[in-house]
């Protein structure tokens, strides 16, 4: 587990921000299941540069059970774009929590933040594997983090775990109940989840949300 604190640096610099927050629409990467693959982060930071990507989304399992923290969130940092990640069931939320710290990412586990007129919010975890979380505790920190944003004009809800009654569901895997309650009850306009590798790429909609897997399946949009 990653628990030291320091080499703390800023989330971004003031003119990075300026540049970020002018912009009308911003273009957003969103990955998932990372699992400690350095081959994987090499080629998504390429990608991030040669597309002009404004915004990186990490939705969790970014270790293989703790064992692979090395060069995942590090280079992200070094393209200079916000980053934001949520842990996955491969480790714990204080493990994010230091990743976040130590690197200058945001987490966003049971919280919200509101870049360019949209607000992000999430939670991590599932309710399988080493590090499992209840799916009250889902909801209530999704719940948390959307009061975070509750006034942000677009909204996007990152979480680990796939809705329940989703095409994921047919991979042997049964979605979370808390998720799809808080898509209804949140309405964010897109829902990026990861957590089923067969998944990957699967999008489909819950209401007017966009729901996106982007397990070990990267996933470019706007918004």
């Amino acid at each position: 587990m990653v628990t030291s604190k320091s080499h703390h640096r800023n989330f971004y610099n003031p003119e990075i921000k300026k540049e970020y927050m002018e912009k009308e629409k911003i273009k957003i990467l969103a990955i998932g299941d990372i699992h400690g693959d350095t081959g994987l982060v090499k080629r998504l930071v390429n990608k991030t540069k040669k597309e002009n990507v404004d915004l990186v989304i990490l939705a969790g399992d970014l270790t293989f059970t703790e064992k692979s923290i090395k060069n995942i969130i590090g280079p992200f940092i070094k393209t200079n774009k916000p980053i934001f990640l949520i842990p996955g069931n491969h480790e714990s939320a204080a493990t994010a929590d230091a990743l976040a710290q130590i690197y200058g990412a945001k987490n966003l586990h049971g919280y919200g933040f509101v870049e360019n007129g949209i607000g992000f919010f999430g939670a991590g975890a599932a309710d399988i594997g080493p590090f499992p979380v209840s799916s009250k505790e889902i909801f209530e920190l999704l719940n948390k983090g959307n009061k975070d944003i509750k006034n942000a004009k677009k909204k996007i809800m990152v979480t680990h775990m796939h809705p329940q009654g989703g095409q994921a569901d047919k991979f042997g895997f049964i979605g979370s109940k808390a998720i799809k309650k808080a898509i209804e009850r949140f309405k964010p306009d897109i829902a990026i989840n990861a957590h089923i590798h067969e998944a990957g790429g699967i999008e489909e909609k819950i209401g007017k949300t966009r729901v996106i897997n982007v397990s070990r399946k990267e996933k470019i949009f706007e918004i």
